[in-house]
C-alpha cells in the first residue's frame, strides 16, 4: 500500500515493551509497504508533544496518522491540532475521554488500541490466589499515576484478590531501576522484614526484575533467602523477557499483554486500502504465563 506515512510516538526506548511495540509496528509496516518514522520520548511527556508537533508542523510532511502511546496525559490539545491538520490520530493503551466527540468533529480516523487492563488486573489477582492460597500480604509495585494502565490494572487487581490477602504498595515507573529503587528504599527501613509478606507483585516484568535485584543484595543469608524464594509476578510477557525470566525460575508468571501498535496500524491500513471503518475503541485481551490452572496445580504439589 504505497503512500501511507505513520508517525509513531513511543515512551522510553529503555523499556523491552516500548521496542515490542515498535518491532510490531515495524513488521506490519514491511508487509503494507508503509512508510514508518518511529520516535521515543525519552519518558518526558512535554519532548513527546514537541516531537509530534514538530513533525506535523514540517513543510510537506506527509504523515496520514499519528499513532502515540502517551508519557502522560490523553493529550486531547495535540488531538485536536493534529486531527484539524487532517492528520488521523491513533492512541495505545490509554482511556480517551475526548475520543467520541472529537470523531464526530473530524473527517480522520480517530480511535484508540488498548489491552484490556482491568482483566490484566485480574489475571494478577487470580495468579496471587493460586500460588499463595494461605494468605498474607504482597509487596504490589505499580507504574506511575499519570495514565490509565496502572490505575485500571489496580482496580482489577483489588476487585479480584482473595480477602486474606492484603496489600504494601509501591510506586514505580515501568523501568527495572525503579523496581530495584522502590525495594531498597524499603530495606533501609530496619522493621522491613520478609515475615508475614507471601509474593511480590509488580505491575510489569522489567520492575519485577528490579525488585529481585534489590532483594539479592539483602547481606544477610537468611532474609535473602525468604525473600528471594517466595513468588515474583510480573506483566507484560515478552518471549525474550518475562517468558523467559518465568522459564528461567526468577519469576513465579507473568501475562503476555499484546503488542497493540502493530493492531492499531494494520487497522488504519484496513481503512485506508478495503474501506473498513476503524472501531473507536479496540481492547485486547491478555492471557496468563503459565496458566492460571498450572500455577494452582504447582502450589498445591507436596514439596520434597
Amino acid at each position: 500500500m504505497p503512500g501511507i506515512k505513520v508517525f509513531l510516538s513511543l515512551i522510553n526506548h529503555d523499556n523491552a515493551f516500548q521496542r515490542a511495540q515498535a518491532a510490531s509496528a515495524e513488521e506490519v509496516a514491511r508487509n503494507r509497504s508503509v512508510t514508518l518514522e518511529t520516535v521515543f520520548a525519552g519518558g518526558d511527556a512535554v519532548n513527546q508533544v514537541q516531537q509530534i508537533l514538530t513533525a506535523i508542523q514540517r513543510k510537506d510532511h506527509g504523515i496520514d496518522i499519528v499513532i502515540v502511546q502517551p508519557v502522560g496525559t490523553s493529550m486531547a490539545n495535540v488531538a485536536d491540532v493534529v486531527t484539524k491538520g487532517g492528520v488521523a490520530w491513533g492512541v495505545l493503551n490509554r482511556e480517551l475521554e475526548y475520543l467520541s466527540s472529537l470523531r464526530r468533529s473530524v473527517n480522520v480516523p480517530v480511535f484508540e488500541v488498548t489491552v484490556d487492563q482491568v482483566e490484566t488486573g485480574h489475571i494478577e489477582a487470580q495468579q496471587v490466589a493460586s500460588l499463595c492460597p494461605q494468605g498474607g500480604t504482597v509487596l504490589y509495585i505499580t507504574g506511575p499515576t499519570v495514565g490509565s494502565t496502572a490505575r485500571l490494572r489496580n482496580e482489577g487487581f483489588l476487585a479480584t484478590k482473595p480477602g486474606n490477602i492484603t496489600v504494601k504498595g509501591l510506586k514505580g515507573n515501568w523501568t527495572e531501576e525503579s523496581g530495584y529503587n522502590a525495594i531498597r528504599s524499603c530495606l533501609r527501613l530496619s522493621t522491613f522484614k520478609s515475615s508475614g509478606f507471601v509474593g511480590i507483585v509488580c505491575q510489569n516484568d522489567e520492575m519485577a526484575m528490579g525488585a529481585r535485584r534489590a532483594f539479592s543484595e539483602v547481606a544477610e543469608f537468611g532474609e535473602r533467602r525468604s525473600w528471594l524464594d517466595k513468588p515474583f509476578l510480573g506483566c507484560d510477557g515478552l518471549p525474550d523477557n518475562g517468558q523467559r525470566e518465568v522459564r528461567a525460575g526468577n519469576l513465579a508468571a507473568t501475562i503476555v499483554t499484546p503488542t497493540v501498535a502493530g493492531l492499531a496500524l494494520e487497522a488504519y491500513c484496513k481503512f485506508r486500502q478495503d474501506g473498513q471503518p476503524v472501531a473507536e475503541r479496540t481492547a485486547a485481551l491478555p492471557v496468563s504465563f503459565p496458566e492460571v490452572s498450572a500455577l494452582r496445580m504447582s502450589a498445591m504439589a507436596p514439596t520434597r
